[in-house]
Protein backbone atom coordinates (compact mmCIF):
# COMPACT_ATOMS: atom_id res chain seq x y z
CA UNK A 1 0.00 0.00 0.00
CA UNK A 2 1.48 3.73 -0.70
CA UNK A 3 1.99 6.22 1.83
CA UNK A 4 -0.69 8.35 -0.53
CA UNK A 5 -3.62 5.65 -0.41
CA UNK A 6 -2.81 5.67 3.35
CA UNK A 7 -3.23 9.11 4.50
CA UNK A 8 -6.85 9.01 2.87
CA UNK A 9 -10.01 8.34 4.75
CA UNK A 10 -11.53 8.08 8.27
CA UNK A 11 -9.92 6.05 10.89
CA UNK A 12 -11.84 2.40 11.12
CA UNK A 13 -11.42 -0.49 13.34
CA UNK A 14 -8.65 -3.57 12.54
CA UNK A 15 -7.58 -6.52 13.42
CA UNK A 16 -6.03 -6.79 17.12
CA UNK A 17 -3.07 -8.15 17.26
CA UNK A 18 -1.34 -11.56 19.04
CA UNK A 19 -1.62 -10.42 22.99
CA UNK A 20 -3.47 -7.23 22.91
CA UNK A 21 -0.29 -4.96 21.13
CA UNK A 22 2.28 -5.01 18.23
CA UNK A 23 5.25 -5.38 19.90
CA UNK A 24 8.16 -2.48 18.91
CA UNK A 25 11.63 -3.84 20.19
CA UNK A 26 13.49 -1.24 19.39
CA UNK A 27 15.10 1.17 21.86
CA UNK A 28 14.75 5.51 21.12
CA UNK A 29 17.65 7.17 19.06
CA UNK A 30 19.03 8.56 22.82
CA UNK A 31 18.68 4.87 23.82
CA UNK A 32 20.51 3.58 20.77
CA UNK A 33 23.60 6.27 20.82
CA UNK A 34 24.28 6.00 24.60
CA UNK A 35 24.26 1.75 23.83
CA UNK A 36 26.26 2.10 20.94
CA UNK A 37 28.81 3.40 23.12
CA UNK A 38 29.49 0.42 24.74
CA UNK A 39 29.35 -1.87 21.90
CA UNK A 40 33.26 -2.72 21.95
CA UNK A 41 33.62 -4.35 25.14
CA UNK A 42 30.58 -6.54 24.47
CA UNK A 43 31.13 -9.97 22.15
CA UNK A 44 29.49 -10.24 18.91
CA UNK A 45 27.55 -12.85 16.65
CA UNK A 46 27.26 -12.24 12.85
CA UNK A 47 23.57 -13.47 11.44
CA UNK A 48 22.99 -15.00 8.74
CA UNK A 49 19.82 -14.69 6.26
CA UNK A 50 17.46 -16.37 8.15
CA UNK A 51 18.69 -14.73 11.43
CA UNK A 52 18.43 -11.39 9.96
CA UNK A 53 14.70 -12.32 8.57
CA UNK A 54 13.65 -13.31 12.42
CA UNK A 55 15.24 -10.48 13.76
CA UNK A 56 13.35 -7.95 11.92
CA UNK A 57 10.05 -9.66 12.53
CA UNK A 58 10.86 -9.78 16.21
CA UNK A 59 11.69 -5.95 16.53
CA UNK A 60 9.04 -4.68 14.29
CA UNK A 61 6.31 -6.78 15.49
CA UNK A 62 5.53 -9.19 13.24
CA UNK A 63 6.17 -12.17 15.39
CA UNK A 64 4.41 -10.37 18.33
CA UNK A 65 3.87 -11.39 21.57
CA UNK A 66 7.59 -12.59 21.17
CA UNK A 67 10.18 -10.39 23.02
CA UNK A 68 13.22 -12.50 21.56
CA UNK A 69 14.85 -15.43 20.47
CA UNK A 70 12.79 -17.89 22.11
CA UNK A 71 14.03 -19.31 25.75
CA UNK A 72 14.47 -23.01 26.29
CA UNK A 73 11.23 -23.37 27.70
CA UNK A 74 9.53 -21.75 25.19
CA UNK A 75 11.46 -23.59 22.68
CA UNK A 76 10.37 -26.74 23.90
CA UNK A 77 6.55 -26.00 24.44
CA UNK A 78 6.57 -24.61 20.78
CA UNK A 79 7.90 -27.69 19.36
CA UNK A 80 5.89 -30.25 21.76
CA UNK A 81 2.42 -28.31 21.79
CA UNK A 82 2.56 -25.42 19.31
CA UNK A 83 2.12 -23.09 22.08
CA UNK A 84 4.30 -20.42 24.50
CA UNK A 85 5.31 -21.89 27.69
CA UNK A 86 2.44 -19.51 29.36
CA UNK A 87 0.08 -21.14 26.71
CA UNK A 88 -0.40 -18.38 24.14
CA UNK A 89 -0.67 -20.08 20.47
CA UNK A 90 2.71 -20.16 18.43
CA UNK A 91 3.82 -23.27 15.69
CA UNK A 92 7.20 -22.24 14.86
CA UNK A 93 10.19 -21.90 16.88
CA UNK A 94 12.32 -18.61 16.55
CA UNK A 95 15.88 -19.64 17.89
CA UNK A 96 19.24 -18.10 17.51
CA UNK A 97 21.93 -21.13 16.82
CA UNK A 98 25.15 -20.93 16.61
CA UNK A 99 28.46 -23.29 16.45
CA UNK A 100 30.27 -25.04 19.52
CA UNK A 101 33.25 -21.90 18.86
CA UNK A 102 30.88 -19.74 19.51
CA UNK A 103 28.63 -20.44 22.12
CA UNK A 104 32.32 -21.23 24.40
CA UNK A 105 32.53 -17.44 24.71
CA UNK A 106 29.28 -17.00 25.75
CA UNK A 107 27.51 -16.72 29.53
CA UNK A 108 23.87 -16.38 30.60
CA UNK A 109 23.66 -12.90 31.88
CA UNK A 110 25.62 -11.28 28.84
CA UNK A 111 24.78 -8.52 26.39
CA UNK A 112 25.55 -9.88 23.11
CA UNK A 113 25.40 -7.41 20.19
CA UNK A 114 23.52 -8.89 16.98
CA UNK A 115 25.31 -7.52 13.44
CA UNK A 116 24.49 -8.06 9.95
CA UNK A 117 27.07 -9.55 7.20
CA UNK A 118 28.57 -6.24 6.94
CA UNK A 119 29.37 -5.83 10.92
CA UNK A 120 26.40 -3.35 11.67
CA UNK A 121 25.51 -3.35 14.72
CA UNK A 122 21.65 -4.04 14.39
CA UNK A 123 20.33 -5.08 18.35
CA UNK A 124 21.49 -6.06 21.89
CA UNK A 125 20.14 -9.57 22.67
CA UNK A 126 20.36 -10.18 26.52
CA UNK A 127 21.60 -13.73 27.18
CA UNK A 128 19.33 -15.74 29.31
CA UNK A 129 19.52 -19.44 27.82
CA UNK A 130 22.37 -21.20 26.50
CA UNK A 131 20.49 -24.85 25.21
CA UNK A 132 21.50 -27.62 22.62
CA UNK A 133 18.23 -28.83 21.45
CA UNK A 134 17.24 -32.23 20.76
CA UNK A 135 17.54 -31.66 16.48
CA UNK A 136 15.50 -34.87 15.68
CA UNK A 137 13.02 -34.62 18.06
CA UNK A 138 12.41 -31.21 16.52
CA UNK A 139 12.01 -32.36 13.11
CA UNK A 140 9.55 -34.94 14.05
CA UNK A 141 7.62 -32.40 15.88
CA UNK A 142 7.67 -28.94 13.36
CA UNK A 143 8.16 -30.86 10.16
CA UNK A 144 6.55 -34.36 11.02
CA UNK A 145 9.03 -36.52 9.38
CA UNK A 146 13.26 -36.79 9.73
CA UNK A 147 14.14 -36.75 5.89
CA UNK A 148 16.82 -34.44 5.36
CA UNK A 149 15.01 -34.47 1.69
CA UNK A 150 12.61 -32.04 3.69
CA UNK A 151 14.28 -28.26 2.86
CA UNK A 152 13.21 -26.90 6.92
CA UNK A 153 14.76 -30.52 7.89
CA UNK A 154 17.83 -30.23 6.03
CA UNK A 155 18.33 -26.48 7.85
CA UNK A 156 17.62 -27.51 11.44
CA UNK A 157 20.66 -30.53 10.90
CA UNK A 158 22.83 -27.91 9.47
CA UNK A 159 22.51 -25.05 11.56
CA UNK A 160 24.79 -24.88 14.44
CA UNK A 161 24.08 -27.29 17.65
CA UNK A 162 23.66 -24.45 20.07
CA UNK A 163 20.30 -22.26 20.90
CA UNK A 164 20.74 -18.91 22.33
CA UNK A 165 17.60 -17.48 23.58
CA UNK A 166 16.67 -13.89 25.14
CA UNK A 167 14.95 -10.32 24.77
CA UNK A 168 16.48 -8.25 22.20
CA UNK A 169 16.72 -4.14 21.99
CA UNK A 170 16.38 -2.87 18.41
CA UNK A 171 19.33 -0.15 17.50
CA UNK A 172 18.46 0.04 13.96
CA UNK A 173 16.53 -1.79 10.96
CA UNK A 174 18.19 -4.57 9.04
CA UNK A 175 19.14 -2.51 5.59
CA UNK A 176 16.89 -2.88 2.18
CA UNK A 177 17.87 -0.91 -0.47
CA UNK A 178 14.94 -2.78 -2.72
CA UNK A 179 11.43 -1.81 -2.69
CA UNK A 180 11.43 0.35 -0.17
CA UNK A 181 7.76 1.94 -0.46
CA UNK A 182 6.39 -1.56 0.05
CA UNK A 183 8.76 -3.02 3.26
CA UNK A 184 5.24 -1.84 5.61
CA UNK A 185 5.87 -2.86 9.53
CA UNK A 186 2.71 -3.87 11.17
CA UNK A 187 2.26 -0.75 12.95
CA UNK A 188 2.05 1.39 9.59
CA UNK A 189 0.21 -1.28 7.61
CA UNK A 190 -2.12 -1.30 10.44
CA UNK A 191 -2.44 2.60 10.18
CA UNK A 192 -3.04 2.86 6.96
CA UNK A 193 -5.75 0.24 7.16
CA UNK A 194 -7.59 2.35 9.44
CA UNK A 195 -7.03 5.65 7.79
CA UNK A 196 -8.62 3.94 4.45
CA UNK A 197 -11.43 2.58 6.34
CA UNK A 198 -10.76 -1.07 6.10
CA UNK A 199 -12.43 -3.10 8.64
CA UNK A 200 -12.28 -6.10 6.43
CA UNK A 201 -9.16 -7.53 5.06
CA UNK A 202 -8.27 -10.17 2.82
CA UNK A 203 -4.44 -11.15 2.53
CA UNK A 204 -2.77 -13.52 0.29
CA UNK A 205 0.21 -15.25 0.80
CA UNK A 206 2.70 -16.45 -1.69
CA UNK A 207 5.75 -16.86 -3.15
CA UNK A 208 5.26 -17.29 -6.52
CA UNK A 209 4.10 -14.90 -8.98
CA UNK A 210 0.27 -14.60 -9.48
CA UNK A 211 -1.70 -14.94 -12.62
CA UNK A 212 -4.97 -15.15 -14.04
CA UNK A 213 -6.00 -17.68 -11.68
CA UNK A 214 -4.36 -16.35 -8.58
CA UNK A 215 -6.06 -12.90 -9.31
CA UNK A 216 -9.28 -14.74 -9.82
CA UNK A 217 -8.66 -16.92 -6.39
CA UNK A 218 -8.29 -13.43 -4.71
CA UNK A 219 -11.39 -11.62 -6.42
CA UNK A 220 -13.46 -14.21 -4.94
CA UNK A 221 -12.26 -14.11 -1.27
CA UNK A 222 -12.86 -9.84 -1.56
CA UNK A 223 -16.00 -10.70 -2.38
CA UNK A 224 -16.66 -13.71 -0.29
CA UNK A 225 -15.79 -11.61 2.86
CA UNK A 226 -16.98 -7.81 1.47
CA UNK A 227 -13.83 -6.39 1.94
CA UNK A 228 -10.45 -5.49 0.53
CA UNK A 229 -7.63 -7.67 -0.27
CA UNK A 230 -3.47 -7.23 0.73
CA UNK A 231 -1.23 -9.47 -1.44
CA UNK A 232 1.68 -9.98 1.18
CA UNK A 233 4.36 -12.03 -0.55
CA UNK A 234 7.32 -13.43 1.29
CA UNK A 235 10.55 -12.27 0.06
CA UNK A 236 12.88 -13.13 2.43
CA UNK A 237 13.82 -16.97 2.22
CA UNK A 238 11.42 -19.25 -0.09
CA UNK A 239 12.39 -23.16 -1.33
CA UNK A 240 15.21 -23.61 -3.46
CA UNK A 241 14.35 -23.31 -6.69
CA UNK A 242 11.61 -20.15 -6.86
CA UNK A 243 11.13 -17.37 -8.87
CA UNK A 244 13.15 -14.52 -7.16
CA UNK A 245 11.58 -11.73 -4.98
CA UNK A 246 12.33 -9.16 -7.24
CA UNK A 247 10.61 -10.73 -10.35
CA UNK A 248 8.13 -11.77 -7.89
CA UNK A 249 7.22 -8.34 -6.77
CA UNK A 250 7.59 -6.55 -10.19
CA UNK A 251 4.67 -8.75 -11.23
CA UNK A 252 2.54 -8.17 -8.48
CA UNK A 253 3.19 -4.39 -8.63
CA UNK A 254 1.95 -4.94 -12.18
CA UNK A 255 -1.31 -6.63 -11.23
CA UNK A 256 -2.59 -4.60 -8.71
CA UNK A 257 -4.14 -2.32 -11.50
CA UNK A 258 -6.13 -5.65 -12.22
CA UNK A 259 -8.60 -5.09 -9.20
CA UNK A 260 -10.75 -2.18 -8.38
CA UNK A 261 -9.33 0.86 -7.36
CA UNK A 262 -8.67 1.65 -3.73
CA UNK A 263 -9.52 -1.44 -3.21
CA UNK A 264 -6.20 -3.74 -3.12
CA UNK A 265 -2.58 -3.09 -1.57
CA UNK A 266 0.43 -4.61 -1.68
CA UNK A 267 3.30 -4.92 0.70
CA UNK A 268 5.77 -7.61 1.21
CA UNK A 269 7.36 -9.47 4.15
CA UNK A 270 10.89 -10.05 5.17
CA UNK A 271 10.02 -13.58 6.12
CA UNK A 272 12.47 -16.73 5.79
CA UNK A 273 9.89 -19.64 5.23
CA UNK A 274 10.41 -23.41 7.13
CA UNK A 275 8.42 -24.75 4.34
CA UNK A 276 6.25 -26.43 7.43
CA UNK A 277 3.50 -27.31 5.92
CA UNK A 278 0.19 -26.74 8.34
CA UNK A 279 2.24 -25.62 11.39
CA UNK A 280 3.85 -22.74 8.55
CA UNK A 281 0.35 -22.08 7.54
CA UNK A 282 -1.08 -21.02 11.15
CA UNK A 283 2.38 -19.10 11.64
CA UNK A 284 1.59 -17.67 8.83
CA UNK A 285 -1.98 -16.45 9.94
CA UNK A 286 -0.60 -15.03 13.07
CA UNK A 287 1.87 -13.02 11.52
CA UNK A 288 -0.83 -11.37 9.42
CA UNK A 289 -2.91 -10.54 12.17
CA UNK A 290 -0.53 -8.91 13.84
CA UNK A 291 -0.14 -7.26 10.22
CA UNK A 292 -3.97 -6.12 10.78
CA UNK A 293 -5.68 -8.46 8.78
CA UNK A 294 -9.31 -10.01 9.69
CA UNK A 295 -9.03 -12.87 6.73
CA UNK A 296 -6.48 -15.13 5.63
CA UNK A 297 -6.96 -17.06 2.45
CA UNK A 298 -5.22 -21.15 2.85
CA UNK A 299 -4.83 -22.95 -0.04
CA UNK A 300 -3.98 -26.81 -0.72
CA UNK A 301 -0.42 -27.82 0.31
CA UNK A 302 -0.34 -24.22 1.98
CA UNK A 303 3.51 -24.36 2.58
CA UNK A 304 4.10 -27.77 1.86
CA UNK A 305 7.65 -28.28 0.31
CA UNK A 306 6.38 -30.60 -2.65
CA UNK A 307 7.05 -34.55 -2.37
CA UNK A 308 10.08 -36.35 -0.72
CA UNK A 309 12.10 -39.05 -3.04
CA UNK A 310 9.48 -41.63 -3.29
CA UNK A 311 7.09 -39.50 -4.66
CA UNK A 312 5.01 -39.19 -1.75
CA UNK A 313 3.73 -35.47 -0.74
CA UNK A 314 5.49 -34.58 2.75
CA UNK A 315 2.05 -33.21 3.68
CA UNK A 316 -1.60 -34.27 3.21
CA UNK A 317 -2.67 -31.42 0.83
CA UNK A 318 -5.86 -30.40 3.12
CA UNK A 319 -3.69 -30.45 6.49
CA UNK A 320 -3.25 -26.69 6.68
CA UNK A 321 -6.52 -25.96 5.91
CA UNK A 322 -8.05 -28.33 8.49
CA UNK A 323 -5.48 -27.14 11.16
CA UNK A 324 -6.15 -23.67 10.70
CA UNK A 325 -9.86 -24.40 11.15
CA UNK A 326 -9.32 -26.27 14.40
CA UNK A 327 -8.12 -23.02 15.72
CA UNK A 328 -10.07 -20.22 14.05
CA UNK A 329 -11.34 -19.50 17.14
CA UNK A 330 -8.30 -18.47 19.11
CA UNK A 331 -6.95 -16.88 16.00
CA UNK A 332 -9.51 -14.79 16.35
CA UNK A 333 -9.39 -14.38 12.48
CA UNK A 334 -11.26 -15.73 9.41
CA UNK A 335 -10.10 -18.66 7.67
CA UNK A 336 -10.85 -18.73 4.01
CA UNK A 337 -10.08 -22.20 2.39
CA UNK A 338 -9.67 -22.25 -0.96
CA UNK A 339 -9.57 -25.47 -3.49
CA UNK A 340 -7.59 -24.56 -6.58
CA UNK A 341 -8.43 -23.00 -9.79
CA UNK A 342 -8.50 -24.40 -13.04
CA UNK A 343 -9.80 -22.97 -16.41
CA UNK A 344 -12.08 -24.53 -18.52
CA UNK A 345 -12.31 -24.40 -22.10
CA UNK A 346 -15.51 -25.18 -22.39
CA UNK A 347 -16.61 -22.31 -20.07
CA UNK A 348 -13.33 -19.55 -21.10
CA UNK A 349 -13.42 -19.26 -17.06
CA UNK A 350 -11.81 -20.42 -13.86
CA UNK A 351 -13.66 -22.61 -12.00
CA UNK A 352 -13.04 -24.11 -8.04
CA UNK A 353 -12.07 -27.44 -8.81
CA UNK A 354 -15.27 -28.59 -6.20
CA UNK A 355 -16.89 -26.89 -8.41
CA UNK A 356 -16.34 -28.77 -11.82
CA UNK A 357 -18.76 -30.85 -13.75
CA UNK A 358 -18.92 -34.48 -14.23
CA UNK A 359 -16.22 -35.48 -16.94
CA UNK A 360 -15.42 -31.45 -17.45
CA UNK A 361 -12.09 -30.58 -19.21
CA UNK A 362 -9.80 -28.62 -17.75
CA UNK A 363 -6.48 -27.50 -18.31
CA UNK A 364 -3.48 -25.90 -15.91
CA UNK A 365 0.30 -25.01 -16.14
CA UNK A 366 2.20 -26.44 -13.43
CA UNK A 367 5.58 -24.86 -11.67
CA UNK A 368 7.59 -27.36 -13.46
CA UNK A 369 5.67 -26.75 -16.71
CA UNK A 370 5.99 -22.75 -16.27
CA UNK A 371 9.73 -23.18 -15.76
CA UNK A 372 10.41 -24.87 -18.84
CA UNK A 373 7.65 -22.13 -20.94
CA UNK A 374 10.26 -19.89 -19.64
CA UNK A 375 13.87 -21.82 -20.07
CA UNK A 376 12.44 -23.26 -23.72
CA UNK A 377 11.18 -19.83 -24.99
CA UNK A 378 8.13 -21.17 -26.07
CA UNK A 379 4.53 -19.24 -25.58
CA UNK A 380 2.69 -19.12 -22.74
CA UNK A 381 -0.81 -20.03 -22.73
CA UNK A 382 -2.99 -16.63 -23.15
CA UNK A 383 -5.91 -18.02 -20.33
CA UNK A 384 -2.89 -19.01 -18.08
CA UNK A 385 -0.93 -15.16 -17.21
CA UNK A 386 -1.50 -11.80 -18.41
CA UNK A 387 0.74 -9.87 -20.85
CA UNK A 388 2.33 -7.32 -18.33
CA UNK A 389 3.44 -10.51 -16.38
CA UNK A 390 4.37 -12.35 -19.50
CA UNK A 391 6.68 -10.08 -20.21
CA UNK A 392 8.20 -9.28 -17.02
CA UNK A 393 9.10 -13.11 -16.70
CA UNK A 394 10.22 -13.21 -20.45
CA UNK A 395 12.79 -10.06 -19.49
CA UNK A 396 14.31 -12.55 -16.36
CA UNK A 397 14.21 -15.62 -18.12
CA UNK A 398 15.52 -14.64 -21.81
CA UNK A 399 15.54 -16.58 -24.71
CA UNK A 400 17.75 -19.73 -24.66
CA UNK A 401 20.42 -18.49 -27.26
CA UNK A 402 21.11 -15.40 -24.64
CA UNK A 403 21.13 -17.27 -21.54
CA UNK A 404 23.78 -17.98 -19.29
CA UNK A 405 24.85 -21.67 -18.95
CA UNK A 406 27.59 -23.35 -16.65
CA UNK A 407 29.58 -26.11 -17.79
CA UNK A 408 30.84 -28.21 -14.74
CA UNK A 409 33.31 -30.75 -15.75
CA UNK A 410 33.75 -33.17 -12.73
CA UNK A 411 36.22 -36.10 -12.31
CA UNK A 412 39.60 -37.81 -11.13
CA UNK A 413 43.04 -35.57 -11.44
CA UNK A 414 44.46 -36.50 -14.89
CA UNK A 415 40.86 -37.56 -16.17
CA UNK A 416 41.26 -35.10 -19.05
CA UNK A 417 38.42 -31.90 -17.86
CA UNK A 418 40.76 -29.25 -18.17
CA UNK A 419 41.67 -30.45 -21.51
CA UNK A 420 37.96 -30.99 -22.83
CA UNK A 421 37.33 -27.29 -21.39
CA UNK A 422 39.92 -25.86 -23.33
CA UNK A 423 38.71 -27.45 -26.64
CA UNK A 424 34.65 -26.80 -25.63
CA UNK A 425 35.86 -22.59 -24.63
CA UNK A 426 38.17 -22.63 -28.18
CA UNK A 427 35.07 -24.04 -30.22
CA UNK A 428 32.48 -21.73 -28.67
CA UNK A 429 34.92 -18.45 -29.00
CA UNK A 430 35.29 -19.64 -32.78
CA UNK A 431 31.99 -20.55 -33.67
CA UNK A 432 29.36 -18.27 -31.37
CA UNK A 433 29.37 -14.63 -30.15
CA UNK A 434 28.68 -16.02 -26.66
CA UNK A 435 31.13 -14.69 -23.57
CA UNK A 436 33.04 -17.61 -22.70
CA UNK A 437 35.55 -17.66 -18.85
CA UNK A 438 37.17 -20.81 -17.85
CA UNK A 439 37.18 -21.77 -14.67
CA UNK A 440 40.28 -24.43 -14.32
CA UNK A 441 40.79 -26.20 -11.52
CA UNK A 442 44.30 -25.82 -10.89
CA UNK A 443 43.82 -21.81 -11.55
CA UNK A 444 41.34 -21.73 -9.19
CA UNK A 445 43.58 -23.22 -6.67
CA UNK A 446 46.45 -20.23 -7.16
CA UNK A 447 43.92 -17.55 -7.10
CA UNK A 448 40.42 -17.55 -6.10
CA UNK A 449 41.28 -20.82 -3.43
CA UNK A 450 44.44 -19.93 -2.79
CA UNK A 451 45.35 -20.46 1.22
CA UNK A 452 42.56 -23.98 0.84
CA UNK A 453 43.84 -27.04 1.37
CA UNK A 454 42.29 -30.41 0.65
CA UNK A 455 40.47 -31.14 3.91
CA UNK A 456 36.58 -32.12 3.52
CA UNK A 457 35.09 -28.07 4.21
CA UNK A 458 38.26 -27.12 2.18
CA UNK A 459 37.32 -28.76 -0.54
CA UNK A 460 33.54 -27.73 -0.37
CA UNK A 461 34.54 -24.06 0.02
CA UNK A 462 36.45 -24.80 -3.05
CA UNK A 463 33.51 -25.64 -4.93
CA UNK A 464 31.51 -23.82 -4.15
CA UNK A 465 33.42 -20.69 -4.29
CA UNK A 466 34.01 -21.53 -8.09
CA UNK A 467 29.98 -21.73 -8.42
CA UNK A 468 29.62 -18.57 -7.05
CA UNK A 469 31.53 -17.14 -9.61
CA UNK A 470 29.86 -18.99 -12.26
CA UNK A 471 26.42 -17.71 -11.17
CA UNK A 472 27.51 -14.83 -11.20
CA UNK A 473 29.05 -14.81 -14.98
CA UNK A 474 25.88 -16.81 -16.04
CA UNK A 475 23.87 -13.87 -14.75
CA UNK A 476 25.07 -11.49 -17.11
CA UNK A 477 24.77 -14.01 -19.86
CA UNK A 478 27.91 -15.68 -19.97
CA UNK A 479 29.10 -19.38 -20.36
CA UNK A 480 31.12 -20.63 -17.54
CA UNK A 481 33.24 -23.88 -18.17
CA UNK A 482 34.54 -24.86 -14.65
CA UNK A 483 36.90 -27.81 -14.40
CA UNK A 484 37.56 -28.79 -10.83
CA UNK A 485 37.53 -32.34 -9.20
CA UNK A 486 34.53 -31.70 -7.72
CA UNK A 487 34.81 -34.93 -5.61
CA UNK A 488 31.77 -35.20 -3.53
CA UNK A 489 27.76 -35.06 -4.50
CA UNK A 490 26.92 -32.85 -2.23
CA UNK A 491 29.38 -30.13 -3.15
CA UNK A 492 27.99 -30.64 -6.95
CA UNK A 493 24.66 -30.68 -5.85
CA UNK A 494 25.03 -26.98 -3.71
CA UNK A 495 26.97 -25.98 -7.19
CA UNK A 496 23.77 -26.96 -8.84
CA UNK A 497 21.57 -25.00 -7.26
CA UNK A 498 23.73 -21.82 -7.32
CA UNK A 499 23.58 -21.63 -10.74
CA UNK A 500 20.13 -23.11 -11.52
CA UNK A 501 18.56 -19.89 -9.97
CA UNK A 502 20.30 -17.84 -13.07
CA UNK A 503 20.50 -20.03 -16.00
CA UNK A 504 21.40 -23.69 -17.25
CA UNK A 505 23.94 -25.78 -15.31
CA UNK A 506 25.69 -28.96 -17.63
CA UNK A 507 27.40 -31.41 -14.78
CA UNK A 508 29.64 -33.12 -17.40
CA UNK A 509 31.28 -36.62 -15.47
CA UNK A 510 34.70 -37.27 -16.62
CA UNK A 511 34.96 -41.01 -16.44
CA UNK A 512 38.70 -41.76 -17.01
CA UNK A 513 39.27 -44.75 -15.61
CA UNK A 514 41.85 -44.69 -12.25
CA UNK A 515 44.36 -46.71 -14.26
CA UNK A 516 44.40 -44.53 -16.89
CA UNK A 517 44.41 -41.78 -15.20
CA UNK A 518 47.89 -42.73 -13.42
CA UNK A 519 49.30 -43.75 -16.48
CA UNK A 520 48.55 -40.25 -18.11
CA UNK A 521 50.85 -38.62 -14.40
CA UNK A 522 53.41 -36.34 -15.52
CA UNK A 523 53.39 -35.06 -12.33
CA UNK A 524 54.02 -38.03 -10.29
CA UNK A 525 51.26 -36.86 -7.94
CA UNK A 526 49.49 -40.33 -7.86
CA UNK A 527 53.02 -41.67 -7.21
CA UNK A 528 53.23 -39.76 -4.29
CA UNK A 529 49.97 -40.01 -2.77
CA UNK A 530 50.08 -44.19 -2.97
CA UNK A 531 53.69 -43.93 -1.17
CA UNK A 532 51.82 -41.74 1.23
CA UNK A 533 53.96 -38.43 1.04
CA UNK A 534 50.61 -36.64 -0.94
CA UNK A 535 47.77 -36.54 1.61
CA UNK A 536 44.64 -36.33 0.91
CA UNK A 537 44.44 -37.12 -2.59
CA UNK A 538 41.28 -38.04 -4.76
CA UNK A 539 40.80 -41.27 -5.69
CA UNK A 540 43.93 -42.50 -3.61
CA UNK A 541 43.15 -41.37 0.01
CA UNK A 542 40.49 -39.69 -0.20
CA UNK A 543 36.99 -41.03 -2.00
CA UNK A 544 35.22 -40.11 -5.52
CA UNK A 545 31.62 -40.20 -5.29
CA UNK A 546 30.75 -41.08 -8.74
CA UNK A 547 28.07 -39.00 -10.09
CA UNK A 548 24.82 -40.72 -10.08
CA UNK A 549 22.61 -38.56 -12.89
CA UNK A 550 25.13 -36.10 -14.65
CA UNK A 551 24.39 -34.70 -17.81
CA UNK A 552 26.88 -35.77 -19.46
CA UNK A 553 29.54 -38.69 -19.24
CA UNK A 554 32.74 -39.05 -21.19
CA UNK A 555 35.50 -41.00 -21.17
CA UNK A 556 38.56 -39.14 -21.75
CA UNK A 557 40.63 -42.05 -23.08
CA UNK A 558 37.74 -43.33 -26.00
CA UNK A 559 38.38 -40.07 -27.99
CA UNK A 560 40.11 -36.68 -28.82
CA UNK A 561 39.19 -33.47 -26.62
CA UNK A 562 37.55 -32.28 -29.77
CA UNK A 563 35.61 -35.17 -30.23
CA UNK A 564 34.33 -34.95 -26.38
CA UNK A 565 33.52 -31.29 -26.65
CA UNK A 566 31.52 -31.85 -29.79
CA UNK A 567 29.40 -33.75 -27.57
CA UNK A 568 28.84 -31.46 -24.77
CA UNK A 569 28.17 -28.61 -27.75
CA UNK A 570 25.43 -31.16 -28.88
CA UNK A 571 24.08 -30.72 -25.94
CA UNK A 572 24.01 -27.16 -25.54
CA UNK A 573 22.63 -26.98 -29.26
CA UNK A 574 19.62 -29.33 -28.11
CA UNK A 575 19.03 -26.91 -24.81
CA UNK A 576 19.62 -23.85 -27.61
CA UNK A 577 22.31 -22.36 -26.07
CA UNK A 578 23.99 -21.93 -28.80
CA UNK A 579 22.85 -22.07 -32.20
Amino acid sequence: MSHDVMDRASSRGVAEPRGGVVEDLYVSTAQAASLRRDLGSMPSIVLDHRHLCDLELLLNGGFSPLQGFMTEADYHAVVEHMRLADGTLWPMPIDLDVSEAEAAHLLVGQEVVLRDGQGTALAILSLSDVFRPDKRREAERVFGTRDAGHPGVNDVFARGPVYLGGRVRGLQAPAHHDFTDLRLDPRTLRTGFAQCGWDRIVAFQTRNPMHRAHVELTRRAMDAVGGCLLVHPVVGRTKEGDIDAHTRVRCYRALMSRYPEGMAALAVLPLAMRMAGPREALWHALIRKNYGVTHFIVGRDHAGPGKDASGRPFYDPLAAQRLLMDHADELGIGILPFPPMVYSPTRDAYVATDALRAGEVTEDVSGTQLREHLRQGTPLPPWFTYPEVDTILRERFPQPSSRGCAVFFTGLSGAGKSTIAQALMGYLLEHTGRRVSLLDGDEVRKTLSAGLGFSRSDRAANVLRIAYVAAEVVRHGGIAICAPIAPYAEDRAKARETVEAQGDFIEVHVSTSLDVCEARDTKGLYAQARAGVLKQFTGISDPYEIPERPDLTLDGDTASPAELASRIVAEMTRRGLVV
